[in-house]
């Protein structure tokens, strides 16, 4: 696959080479991110999208090498990252962090706020001295909207909202320009959902922040991405900006999915739909084609004969599908 075009002399801040995660099963290799390439420029937001299970959390946590891949590169600002040694990749983290879903676990239940906070700091030797990583975090709270009194509080005292914040307040800590979002809004209400992606983007328009923003909620990957890549058991099937693939999606997946956001109207109920029917596919060594194959309504003898590659239709417009060789 081939990701999609940058500006003359740009370098994306993330890129991902044939990227590929396996776990070995006692009935065979499970293709959990299987041949990724992805380009993510400085500043903005790639949604990854799918449904549960198609690999969204592994990519996230293989390109910030929280789990070893099994093959391809991963490349920050044009540089492999997949060689650095533990020092090395540790210096690097200063720049890559991650915002976990569940904001509860996620953090030590033993640890006040301003420890939670102020942990990274301490670790990496940020400030020389207490009192500059004390000042350091109380910025922080007051950054994500943590009120002061909430200093020495408990994660149990807290509701989901204030916990990510948390979350966010922590990944922050360290000044990175990168932060993988898995799905930091799935586990709050929808009211908190808002506050939480308002804040998300004002911090990037403030520090100019680059993110992958992982969810199953396509009405949220629409409010929040620059661009969307459409993941399907381990594949990137659709890769377009957020405009462009909600107007104009090409992949028989992607139009399931959008086809698939609740309306809030009366009349929502009695438009056509792509329903997906069938069972999904098995990841552990999966045969060649089009994993969707078995549950498209447009499949051919050529989806399952071979793995599909990126076509490029325009506009930074990809797509992984036969229906587009015509």
């Amino acid at each position: 696959m081939t990701g999609p075009r940058i500006r003359k002399n740009e370098v994306p801040l993330i890129e991902t080479v044939d990227l590929k995660k396996y776990f070995k099963t006692s009935r065979g290799m499970l293709h959990a991110v299987d041949g990724v390439d992805l380009k993510i420029m400085r500043g903005r937001t790639l949604g990854v999208v799918g449904e549960s299970g198609c690999g969204k959390s592994t990519l996230g946590r293989t390109i910030l090498r929280l789990i070893p891949h099994t093959s391809g590169d991963v490349r920050y600002g044009g540089e492999s990252i997949v060689g650095y040694g533990k020092s090395k990749m540790r210096e690097m983290r200063r720049h890559m962090q991650i915002i976990f879903q569940d904001p509860y676990s996620s953090i030590n239940p033993r640890m006040t706020v301003s420890q939670i906070i102020s942990e990274f700091m301490i670790v990496n030797r940020t400030y020389p001295t207490r009192r500059e990583i004390d000042d350091r975090t109380a910025e922080l709270m007051d950054t994500v909207g943590l009120a002061s009194r909430l200093t020495d509080a408990y994660p149990h005292e807290l509701d989901g909202g204030r916990r990510q914040r948390i979350g966010i307040a922590r990944a922050l800590s360290l000044d990175p320009s990168f932060i993988v979002c898995d799905e930091p809004v799935s586990a709050l209400d929808v009211s908190i959902q808002a506050q939480i992606l308002n804040l998300l983007m004002d911090l990037q328009d403030e520090r100019e922040l680059t993110y992958m923003f992982i969810t199953h909620n396509l009405s949220v990957v629409k409010h929040i991405s620059d661009d969307i890549a459409v993941m399907y058991l381990g594949k990137c099937v659709e890769l377009a900006p957020s405009k462009e693939l909600f107007s104009n999606p090409l992949h028989p997946y992607t139009k399931a999915l959008i086809a698939a956001i609740p309306e809030p109207r009366l009349d929502a109920c009695l438009r056509d739909s792509d329903i997906i029917r069938g069972e999904v596919t098995s990841p552990i060594d999966p045969p060649a084609g089009c994993r969707f194959a078995a549950r498209c309504d447009y499949c051919t003898p050529a989806c399952t004969e071979r793995d599909q590659e990126f076509r490029d239709m325009g506009d930074g417009h990809f797509v992984a599908c036969t229906l587009m060789d015509g």
